[in-house]
């Protein structure tokens, strides 16, 4: 094993033997410990958050958000963590979600759904509470090192109720087999506010250049799947969530199939902007989003059309793989 491994196997056990309080103080105070240190990760955290919020925002109110951001970080971990102990009923309970009769509505349907999130609130929860309803739901999870850890993160997953495909690696090409649930009433949620496989589409997101996952507006365009865009944040009594679709999909006779999946995927990053500027302290992109910065080449943007490979998403920590997308 590990010590990657072995770290977050204690963390799984240590954090549930603890009382909530006593864990709660103990990560709020690795959070801080992570804000003084400046490290890397807190350090582009304040550079994302920046973007977001614009150049009137004094330093002292940056810097109050970093803090706050990397102690809504933390309870990420620590509700994640704990999630393993949750029942079936206090998982249902632990989540809210506005627009959840849209939801409702396409499971009692059987037409499936694809609902695009960004890295913000806790999005394992969400997840959590949508098999606790007991719909079908199936993602995508990015497959790093060690392998060790991605199985564990995979058997978590699972274990709540999610069919997890692997970016890549697995039989068959995860896209695919999206469509086939879609097709079978399966709910798809895929992390779309960042795309690391330089196939994604360029966007504008905050004023810049970014690119993100061609994968949940394909997958609405070719399957005819409604489509959703989230907002995560949390309060103080726990993770909730807010839906705003579906979002109209360019007909056929309005352009080619990488047009139109350009356009759905701005529509996209224009609505997780929205909801991240509502609560910028819970949007946990500790890595880099926009190709518009010094040093950042944009490269040559592949064809939203053939794109249909597996891409992965990072989660903002190194060694925790995160639900991703078929971009």
């Amino acid at each position: 094993m590990t010590p990657v491994e072995f770290a977050y196997l204690a963390g799984w056990r240590a954090v549930r033997a603890l009382p909530r309080p006593a864990a709660a103080a103990l990560f709020r105070a690795a959070a801080d410990q992570a804000y003084r240190r400046r490290g890397p990760g807190t350090l582009r955290l304040a550079g994302n958050l920046r973007r977001v919020v614009g150049p009137d925002l004094p330093e002292s109110g940056l810097e109050d958000l970093v803090r706050r951001g990397l102690r809504s970080y933390a309870r990420y971990w620590l509700d994640v963590f704990r999630l393993p102990s949750r029942s079936r009923e206090q998982l249902r309970d632990d989540f809210r979600l506005d627009g959840e009769e849209l939801l409702a509505a396409d499971m009692t349907a059987g037409r499936g759904a694809v609902v695009a999130l960004p890295h913000s609130g806790n999005w394992d929860a969400a997840g959590a509470w949508v098999a606790a309803n007991g719909w079908p739901i199936a993602t995508v999870m990015e497959r790093l090192k060690p392998e060790g850890v991605f199985e564990r993160f995979v058997g978590f997953r699972r274990r709540l109720g999610m069919e997890i495909l692997p970016t890549h690696g697995g039989a068959r090409a995860p896209f695919e087999v999206l469509a086939e649930r879609l097709a079978a009433g399966y709910l798809v949620p895929l992390l779309a506010d960042r795309d690391l496989s330089a196939r994604g589409v360029e966007v504008r997101f905050f004023g810049g250049r970014a690119r993100m996952p061609a994968g949940p507006a394909l997958l609405a365009v070719r399957t005819g799947a409604p489509l959703y865009v989230a907002a995560l944040w949390y309060d103080p009594a726990g993770p909730r969530g807010r839906l705003t679709g579906p979002l109209e999909v360019p007909a056929a006779d309005t352009g080619p199939l990488d047009q139109r999946v350009r356009t759905l995927t701005q529509r996209i990053a224009d609505h997780l902007a929205e909801g991240i500027a509502q609560r910028p302290e819970d949007w946990h992109m500790l890595q880099r989003v926009w190709i518009d910065e010094p040093g950042i080449s944009a490269g040559t943007p592949g064809s939203a059309a053939g794109s249909a490979g597996p891409a992965g998403a990072g989660p903002g920590t190194p060694g925790a793989p995160s639900m991703s997308e078929p971009a």
